[in-house]
């Protein structure tokens, strides 16, 4: 069963910088599109930043400028940059990846198993 292993949360002081890692747990061929959620206890997820597959990137308000996504196709990985964290931003974070495997089979929504984002004011 092909997975996703998210890394990076953990306990941040605000203003400071996280990079969370969601990776597949096979090789893969590509990355076709991908996106960050995040919810905090007690809220609903909400979609924090969005690369389509055509590459146009998306950030929610409250990250812009602050939060960079990115991917690596060569290290089969992406990214999530944050800078500059608020107390506002802690979370769990989940990656969404659609990606293609080295066989060609596309899977086109999968979910990371989420990292805690914790930010100390």
């Amino acid at each position: 069963q092909v997975q996703l292993v998210e890394s990076g949360g953990g306990l941040v002081q605000a203003g400071g910088s996280l990079i969370l890692s969601c990776t597949p747990s096979v090789r893969i061929f590509s990355i076709n599109a991908m996106g960050w959620y995040r919810q905090a206890p007690g809220k609903q997820r909400e979609l924090v930043a969005r690369i389509t597959s055509g590459g146009n990137t998306y950030y929610a308000d409250s990250v812009k400028g602050r939060f960079t996504a990115s991917r690596d196709n060569a290290r089969n990985t992406a990214y999530l940059q944050m800078n500059s964290l608020k107390p506002e931003d802690t979370a769990t974070y989940y990656c969404n990846l659609d990606f293609t495997v080295l066989s060609g089979r596309r899977y086109p929504e999968v979910w990371g198993q989420g990292t805690l984002v914790t930010v100390s004011s």
